[in-house]
């Protein structure tokens, strides 16, 4: 097998990639990472420069990272600018640096794609090994895997990465049928609370549908996109990472992939979030809306959601990073995992040391959350 590095997805076949994901992150395929690239979102100018690492068998592609050359650490949602700055504090250059990760996208998810008829275990130490060699080569500082798998977080420690663990907040279907047996799992003021909230959007006469598939209008593109705009804009931190092309492309090329929730009131569209779907698994990713109304966001981007997912048997909603608010709506915390080699020796013991802390205190924090749940515990019950 030959290690080969290729520079964007235009040079790998979409359908020879693809077979490495198989069932796995709708967000590792050709139709999201190409249409990331080909948009422009994705290049040398944003701070992203696509450097995929690909093992080869033959003319056969057996394995793959989506590796990218980072100037910044934006995007990238396992944040490491202190160390950036320690090491600039320690006259230590840290960028440019390696990511293997999917731009703008805080979902778990294999980061070595390896073909299923391959020994996925060489693989991997292959590919891996093949990352620090790149860092060494090249002078890169470190090589970040982020929101990879556990299998892949036992691979890599072995050779030498060390572990950061996070969490998120996803919902999880113990075996509801209904909305109102989702509900009945609740303590008694969250269940009231969020039948408050739902009742509030009716007296407005807002309705939600949802739009999938092949099923989506065509010009609701353009409006999902300028509410995914009309978010960044509003927020002083915001940062427009996609564009008008991105959108264009998707609906070209990955709408099967695509659910939208739409908010109207008198058929106009008021509010709206994008979603991905893949097997039994919904994936919360943008939202924005024209009018600022009480309630219209939990509504939108999680009641109507669930309200899906029960309805088509999804069992798993991981809607993003970030937002406590969620916990309150049945959302509870799953550790979420990344993998990191720092070329400096002195620089590695001291993230080193912080990762050991860190990773203690996020599993105290878990177990608190967990305590804290707004759901019952051990049961399904009806209102």
């Amino acid at each position: 097998m030959n290690l080969d590095v290729r520079h964007g997805l235009s040079a790998i076949e979409p359908s020879a990639w693809d077979r490495l994901v198989g069932a796995g992150s709708p967000f590792l395929e050709w139709g999201w990472l190409g249409s990331l690239e080909d948009a422009k979102c994705v290049t040398p100018a944003t701070g992203w420069l696509p450097r995929h690492l690909t093992l080869w068998a033959g003319r056969d592609l057996v394995g793959a990272c989506p590796l990218y050359v980072k100037s910044h650490s934006q995007g990238e949602f396992v944040f490491d600018h202190g160390w950036a700055d320690a090491a600039t504090r320690a006259g230590l250059r840290y960028f440019p640096k390696l990511l293997v990760a999917v731009p703008f996208t805080p979902a778990t998810g294999a980061r070595f794609l390896i073909h299923p008829d391959v020994d996925r275990a060489k693989a991997l130490r292959l590919l891996a090994t093949a990352l620090k060699e790149l860092c060494s080569t090249n002078d890169f500082s470190s090589v970040h895997v982020n929101f990879c798998t556990p299998d892949e977080v036992d691979a890599l420690r072995a050779l030498g990465f060390d572990q950061r663990t996070g969490y998120q907040f996803q919902w999880l279907n113990p075996g509801w049928q209904s909305f109102d047996e989702y509900l009945g799992a609740f303590r008694s003021k969250r269940r009231v609370q969020i039948k408050r909230e739902r009742r509030e959007l009716e007296s407005q006469g807002i309705q939600i549908t949802a739009h999938a598939g092949d099923a989506i209008p065509d010009d609701l593109f353009a409006t999902l996109f300028r509410l995914y705009k009309s978010t960044i804009d509003k927020l002083y931190w915001g940062r427009q990472y996609l564009n008008h092309t991105f959108f264009d492309l998707l609906r070209e090329r990955w709408k099967h992939r695509l659910c939208f929730f739409v908010a109207r009131r008198d058929a106009k569209v008021i509010a709206g979030t994008f979603t991905v779907r893949k097997g039994d698994v919904l994936y919360g990713r943008y939202w924005g809306a024209f009018e600022e109304l009480r309630y219209l966001h939990f509504n939108v981007c999680y009641y109507a959601s669930i309200e899906y997912c029960l309805q088509e048997g999804i069992t798993r909603f991981e809607p993003g990073a970030g937002g406590e608010f969620k916990h309150l709506r049945g959302f509870d915390a799953r550790p979420t995992y990344s993998m990191h080699y720092l070329t400096n020796p002195r620089l590695a013991r001291a993230v080193r040391v912080y990762l050991a802390q860190e990773r203690a205190a996020v599993t105290q924090e878990i177990d608190w959350l967990d305590e804290q749940s707004a759901l019952k515990r051990g049961k399904t019950v009806k209102p």
